[in-house]
C-alpha cells in the first residue's frame, strides 16, 4: 500500500499560471488602493497645515494692527 498520487488532483501548468496572475494582479490593485489612500491622507494633511498658517499669519496681522 503505497501512497500515489491521483493526476486529477494536480493544477495544470495553465491552472497554476492564471493562480499567479490573479494573485499578483490583486496585489497590486491592493497597492494601488493603498497608496491612493497613502496619498490622499498626505495632501489632506497639507492643506490642513497650510490652512492653520494662513489663519495664524492672520491673526498676527490683526493683533499686530491694535
Amino acid at each position: 500500500m503505497g501512497l500515489t498520487l491521483k493526476r486529477d488532483n494536480m493544477p495544470t501548468a495553465k491552472q497554476l499560471a492564471d493562480i499567479g496572475y490573479k494573485t499578483f494582479s490583486t496585489s497590486m490593485m491592493l497597492l494601488t488602493v493603498y497608496g491612493g489612500y497613502l496619498c490622499s491622507v498626505r495632501a489632506y494633511h497639507y492643506f490642513q497645515r497650510r490652512s492653520s498658517r494662513r489663519q495664524a499669519a492672520e491673526e498676527q496681522k490683526t493683533s499686530g494692527a491694535l
